[in-house]
């Protein structure tokens, strides 16, 4: 039976360049589809920017205070896109918070800004917290949109986000599997932040440098790249593990991202066949870094595709409407495959006036 849901998907990524809001019609007629009929990104002012870079550094009553905060700050922003776009037929809002902390392998992740605040202030049902669940299942709470990408994108091989982090997602023997590869623009952005700019348009900073062989060799040879098992990535690991790394070099800007951007490149085409009939979409905020996409081309055979910019930008606010809309429909929206976690599971906590 056909089945109409008009939604809200709601994503704030690590890289921090805004809320990404999307008003999504999702219908579902044997199998799902959609449309994305009002987007934008709503742009951190800089207090926000520092707020939320600084929550990690947080604990306890500031914690708390800053995820209420937050909660309140969506929900007045999401009404703010409803009045402007005239949004009037709803179904739900479905928010995946800011992730502040994510450390599956001690049991713990932190999105916040969920919650009923947004409900509160919207008077809208709002499903959100969709990673608690899964990391008490033993999963990693990551990546969630593979589940977007079997149900409403199973035209390509693989699908590609590059986000704050690289993920992957792709089907291997009718099972969809799917991780974080790599760090992306929580790195090339922190360190183009010292010339006063938000981001390497284009990647032509980049493109300028020279490689570090030395430091790529580093970089490339991190344990994480070899570990097998289900894994996702946080910002722990970038504080830990690859600003310490790069820094001790003491290089150039431009030689830093030559050769970070070589890095992503090496470890995303690893992962993938070597196979020319194969495709494979790409999206996120990373799909603007023209550099970035040639030296992915350059290390593989696979066709390269990248979408509209609603897609680009909006995929994953679109995937997370529809993770909502499963966890309203009681179906599974977090699969064993992708995470690790003990069973395929729907996911999310709802709340409603």
């Amino acid at each position: 039976m056909s089945k109409t849901s008009y939604c809200i998907g709601v994503m704030s990524g690590t890289s921090l360049d805004g809320v990404d809001i999307a008003y999504v019609k999702l219908n579902f007629n044997k199998e799902y589809s959609f449309e994305i009929v009002k987007a934008e990104t709503i742009p951190y002012t800089s207090d926000w920017k520092l707020a939320l870079k600084n929550g990690f550094h947080l604990s306890g009553e500031k914690l708390t205070k800053l995820d209420a905060d937050y909660g309140f700050y969506l929900g007045d922003t999401i009404l703010n896109f409803m009045e402007k776009n005239a949004i009037s037929t709803i179904d739900f809002i479905a928010s995946h918070g800011h992730t502040i902390f994510h450390n599956p392998e001690k049991k713990y992740t932190l999105q916040i800004g969920n919650g009923p605040q947004i409900t509160s202030i919207t008077g809208i049902k709002t499903i959100c917290d969709f990673r608690v669940q899964d990391v008490a299942l033993g999963g990693q709470g990551a990546p969630l949109v593979p589940i977007g990408d079997e149900l409403l994108f199973y035209n390509y091989d693989y699908c590609l986000n590059l986000g704050g982090f690289s993920n992957i997602s792709f089907n291997k023997k009718k099972l969809r599997i799917a991780y974080d590869i790599c760090p992306v623009n929580i790195v090339l952005n922190h360190y183009v932040a010292s010339l006063n700019i938000e981001f390497d348009n284009k990647g032509i900073i980049a493109s300028s440098g020279n490689i570090n062989n030395n430091l790529l060799e580093e970089l490339n040879s991190l344990p994480f790249y070899n570990d097998s098992k289900p894994k996702s990535l946080g910002y722990e690991f970038v504080v830990k593990c690859i600003f310490p790394l790069i820094d001790k070099y003491s290089l150039n800007l431009k030689d830093i991202l030559r050769t970070f951007v070589e890095h992503i490149a090496i470890q995303i085409t690893k992962k993938m066949d070597a196979d020319s009939s194969k495709k494979m979409l790409i999206s996120g905020g990373g799909a603007y870094n023209n550099f970035l996409i040639e030296r992915i081309r350059f290390h593989t055979k696979t066709s390269i595709i990248i979408p509209n910019n609603l897609i680009i930008n909006y995929k994953e606010a679109l995937v997370f409407a529809l993770l909502g809309l499963l966890k309203v429909e009681g179906k599974n929206n977090c699969l064993k495959s992708v995470t690790g976690a003990r069973k395929d599971h729907s996911s999310g906590v709802v709340f409603e006036l």
